[in-house]
């Protein structure tokens, strides 16, 4: 596909000059004869690279320039002028200018300028696409009355700072519902920062939440920012909290009250603004009990406490998350959409999914490997 490009100058001997260089090396021309004209092509087409004009009668390029970022134009623009002075280079760089050439462009320059403008662009479209693709999905799937329940909390409680402890069994979704909470918060435009404490050696989880400081242990070779730091402004989402050591719960525990951490080896305090999720598979009540989990903590936690059921106590949700399922992973191995028999549904309803979601998603998976256009329930039966 033919890199686009729009020339923008309200000189026409300048246009069909540039036309004719860029068109003999490969790349598809537009021309606009001054800001205005320019705004409403950008507006209407997709173009790689915008070749414009700062001096221009009705709308000048800088104005253009400045329009188009607003307005969110994902064109990378290279600006010309006869009046080349660095006041003029600086403003068109903080606007969003991919580069700034002085009129009359020297000819290797303004082609290789183009090129590298036109591969900005394609990276970042790469980018976005890559982005869409690991972004974890937020969205939830049920039709019962359990799934309905917790939808409509979730509604109710994302938009506060509430603190959340989510508990249910492994496998249960626990996980997506912290998303949903974040993704339906004012605070979704910022990051949504993930910890398994379980998967975190009691050591090294102090470091992995609050950083460290250069030199405070024998492998610290460089300053580091911890979980609560990246998660500023935003969430962050502690799973399987009732596996975090005492001391480092102690350390929790104050950067909720006091809103501040510290990092390891070191003594300056950092303010930190960041809303807290959290979740477990252990009961924390008898985790108190037996003195593993503070109570203090307990309560700073679960200002809000939602229980994920397990998957055999919302059977009426299983046909839509194998549909579910079905279409994602054909989706992840590019083939079609495979059809199921409503026996092997109902076969699949019956089972208790000790491993819930999580195990009935993997199955799923396994049956369309194993399956050609359909799964059958003797397929089902065979590798459920």
């Amino acid at each position: 596909m033919k890199t686009k490009v729009l020339v923008i100058d309200d000189e026409k001997s300048i246009r069909a000059t540039v036309r004719e260089i860029l068109e003999f090396e490969g790349y598809e021309i537009d021309e606009a004869t001054d800001g205005e004209d320019a705004l409403a092509k950008l507006q209407g087409k997709l173009y790689d690279v915008a070749l414009c004009d700062i001096k221009m009668p009705k709308m000048d390029g800088i104005e253009l320039l400045a329009k188009a970022k607003a307005e969110g134009i994902a064109t990378e623009f290279v600006m010309l002028s006869a009046h080349g002075n660095i006041a003029l280079a600086v403003e068109a760089t903080k606007l969003g200018a991919f580069d700034f050439i002085q009129k009359p462009p020297d000819l290797n320059k303004l082609l290789i300028c183009i090129k590298n403008a036109s591969e900005k662009k394609l990276l970042v479209n790469e980018t976005v696409v890559l982005r869409q693709k690991v972004k974890p999905r937020v969205e939830m799937v049920g039709q019962g009355a359990a799934f309905l329940a917790i939808t409509e909390l979730i509604a109710r409680i994302a938009p506060t700072d509430a603190r959340v402890l989510i508990t249910g069994e492994n496998g249960t979704g626990k996980e997506l519902v912290a998303r949903a909470i974040h993704a339906q918060s004012n605070r979704a435009q910022q990051p949504l920062i993930e910890v398994n404490c379980a998967a975190i050696p009691s050591e090294l989880i102090e470091s992995e939440l609050f950083g460290h400081e250069k030199g405070s242990f024998t492998s610290a070779y460089k300053q580091k920012q911890g979980k609560f730091e990246l998660a500023d402004k935003g969430t962050l989402f502690l799973d399987e909290i009732g596996d975090m050591s005492l001391s480092a719960q102690a350390k929790v525990l104050r950067a909720l009250q006091e809103q501040r951490i510290t990092r390891v080896g070191g003594e300056k305090e950092l303010k930190v603004d960041v809303r807290v999720l959290a979740a477990t598979n252990k009961d924390i009540l008898a985790e108190i009990a037996k003195g593993t989990f503070r109570e203090d903590l307990y309560h700073r936690l679960a200002v809000i406490k939602i229980a994920v059921p397990p998957l055999r106590s919302r059977t009426e949700d299983i046909p839509l998350l194998i549909n579910r399922f079905i279409a994602d992973v054909c989706a992840e191995y590019g083939m079609p959409v495979k059809t199921i028999d409503p026996a092997a549904i109902q076969y699949l309803e019956s089972l208790t999914w000790s491993g819930n979601i999580r195990e009935l998603r993997n199955v799923v998976e396994r049956l369309i490997i194993m399956s050609d256009a359909h799964i059958s329930k003797n397929l089902a039966e065979t590798y459920a």
